[in-house]
């Protein structure tokens, strides 16, 4: 016979796979935004896809501005074509980071961020990653156009990042409320198991305290 808390993380397993399911692999996920010099940074770009655009044709294209005001003239304020993933192949183009980006996408084209290796503070500026789609119909070809906007800061050191604090607390106190309801949850079983075997135990006890004679020989039944 199961105890309560077998059940209990039975139903939570069950939860679990089940949630896991329902959700879609692929994660939208913000980038970060601040680099530090010297070190890689990853520009995260995920274009999670539909249903219908599993096999549709993916290009990606990688664009940087020195300066993210919008309202400079483009005489200021040039764009560089500076990625660009298309026939299978990632191709890292001349410009202000020439040789110093990687691809850091997956294969499925879901996620097509790329990194930037040693990074400087000329690096700071606005990214923004293309991702076009096209499908391929018979009589046409319909295609999903994804802009996404990066803006760069980078720093000398790395400062202190709060929502990572703020989850390692979270979880902490979650592991601290777990520990304590399954310790909750054992003292429970334990005093239910214990209340059980006694009534088992009185019940023998109460057994055996009956004469012999009552037992082999059980009262006749009245008669008229």
């Amino acid at each position: 016979m199961l105890t309560q808390t077998t059940v209990h993380l039975q139903t939570l397993v069950l939860l679990i796979l089940v949630v896991h399911l329902s959700q879609p692999v692929c994660v939208d996920v913000p980038s970060g935004t601040e680099a530090v010099l010297g070190k890689t940074m990853k520009l995260t770009c995920i274009s999670c896809m539909k249903r219908e655009e599993v096999k549709a044709k993916t290009r990606v294209d990688w664009y940087y501005m020195k300066h993210h005001e919008k309202k400079e003239n483009s005489t200021t304020n040039p764009k560089f074509h500076i990625y660009k993933y298309e026939g299978d192949s990632p191709v890292a183009l001349d410009g202000p980071l020439s040789g110093r980006l990687t691809w850091n996408g997956s294969q499925d084209l879901q996620d097509v961020s790329i990194s930037i290796i040693n990074v400087t503070f000329n690096d700071s500026g606005l990214y923004e990653c293309h991702v076009l789609r096209e499908f391929e119909f018979d009589f046409f070809t319909p295609s999903v156009s994804i802009l996404k906007n990066i803006t760069l800061r980078v720093k000398e050191e790395a400062s202190d990042d709060t929502t990572a604090i703020y989850s390692e607390i979270m979880m902490y106190v979650l592991l601290v409320f777990l520990t304590f309801w399954l310790l909750i949850e054992m003292v429970y079983c334990y005093r239910k198991i214990s209340k059980s075997d006694e009534q088992v135990q009185d019940t023998a006890t109460n057994y055996l305290a009956i004469p012999s004679e009552q037992k082999d020989n059980p009262a006749a039944p009245v008669t008229e």
